[in-house]
């Protein structure tokens, strides 16, 4: 089963810059999609051929949005994390797919808020309490709902841009951002909370465990494309057994800056499932 998760910086920009291409070439079973940033009748048909679509817009106007795109119905959407303050903003989806040749699964689309280097002044330093807000409220909800696919029988994925590089050999110039957004202490530290051998597997990393990266966001500005420099902050985070049967995965970084489909590239797992 080939599952694959992609910030795509607004679906219609991203369409025209070859996503749909991207995704018959590579025939994922299930894409989470981050970013979408338009109202449900202004998706572009050919983003989703063949698959069946789970979305949240959210309330802002061209802004966050996450949906899942399968081969399969779902049978049962949530949307939302249960926080009155996040909810409506459009930044996790969980569907429950049952593959007829794989076991039963939940997955969760997740767009974590960026954040802002308080060091930069108030309005930065508000965003970046905003951010460890909504972390520690997901960081309960995920628990729960691990536990959840657990006793109901089934894997659980969450897949999506954390916006968070967990280690020095998840970006390019670690030392350079110890204050910056996405790589403080404190989020790497709950990051890694998340992660153990009895709860969720960073599988990308379970694949690659000496490489630096394999990097998933570059910045569109200078040559950080062309010199790959990069950090990995788009993840799949797997429940033990699910992430067992990880055979290969890894960004599917496009040939060239021209043919970057988003600021972000596709991060995809094959799964013996």
């Amino acid at each position: 089963m080939r599952i694959a998760t992609a910030n795509v910086n607004g679906i219609r920009a991203s369409v025209r810059r070859g996503f749909g291409t991207w995704l018959e070439q590579r025939g994922p079973d299930i894409v989470a999609l981050q970013e979408v940033r338009c109202g449900v009748d202004d998706l572009p048909v050919d983003a989703r051929p063949q698959y069946r679509l789970s979305y949240d817009a959210g309330s802002r106007a061209g802004r966050n949005g996450v949906a899942v795109l399968a081969r399969w119905a779902p049978s049962a959407v949530r949307t939302g994390f249960g926080s009155r303050s996040f909810d409506h903003e459009g930044r996790y989806l969980e569907v429950d797919l049952d593959p007829p040749d794989g076991p039963p699964l939940t997955v969760g689309s997740l767009y974590l808020p960026k954040g802002g280097n308080p060091d930069y002044g108030p309005e930065w330093a508000a965003k970046q309490r905003r951010k460890l807000r909504f972390m520690a409220s997901f960081g309960r909800y995920l628990t729960r709902a691990r536990l959840d696919a657990r006793r109901a029988g089934r894997e659980f994925l969450v897949l999506g841009d954390f916006n968070i590089a967990h280690t020095r050999a998840d970006l390019a110039n670690p030392t350079a951002n110890l204050r910056q957004p996405g790589f403080r202490p404190d989020e790497r530290q709950w990051f890694g909370r998340l992660l153990g051998p009895r709860t969720l597997v960073d599988v990308v990393r379970s694949l690659h465990p000496h490489d630096t990266g394999p990097f998933s966001w570059w910045t569109w500005r200078g040559q950080a494309w062309g010199n790959d420099t990069g950090w990995r902050i788009d993840y799949h985070l797997a429940s033990p057994a699910l992430a067992a049967g990880a055979v290969t995965g890894g960004t599917d970084r496009e040939p060239s800056y021209e043919d970057r489909m988003s600021d972000h590239s596709p991060v995809v797992v094959d799964y013996a499932v």
